[in-house]
């Protein structure tokens, strides 16, 4: 088992009951235990286009058997699955899940790096990761 970091974010339609629904498929996949959730913040969107809505923001602690790049593949169809439609880069989404550290891996992929290259950058991720690391 991999002890993996996610960050889960919305700020599309209901973003709370988004984030919700997205917690009970992760904890739905098969061979992965949620063990911990930040609580949930708002916080105004970084980069992207103008004007969007704000954004409701966490990150949780499961241990997985998933390999990292079929997590990725999960992950995406999630966020499919939860309305999610790839538009514009940093754009507005119903979900967006990332994975942030994958036990002690790092990968640069074009599909996939871990660490997350932006973690330290962005507040919406350091405070509910800070509270669950």
């Amino acid at each position: 088992m991999a002890v993996c970091y996610l960050g889960i974010g919305s700020n599309l339609g209901n973003r709370r009951q988004n984030i919700l629904k997205a917690l009970q498929k992760i904890k739905a996949l098969k061979d992965t235990q949620i063990i911990k959730v930040s609580s949930i913040i708002q916080t105004l969107p970084q980069g992207g286009p103008d004007k969007q809505g704000k954004f409701l923001n966490a990150a949780l602690k499961i241990n997985t058997k998933i390999p990292p790049l079929k997590l990725l593949r999960e992950l995406k169809k999630i966020e499919k699955e939860l309305g999610r439609v790839e538009s514009v880069r940093w754009g507005p989404r119903t979900i967006d899940l990332d994975i942030l550290f994958y036990g002690d891996k790092i990968i640069n992929r074009k599909d996939l790096v871990i660490p997350h290259p932006r973690i330290f950058e962005r507040d919406f991720v350091m405070k509910p990761l800070s509270e669950i690391a």
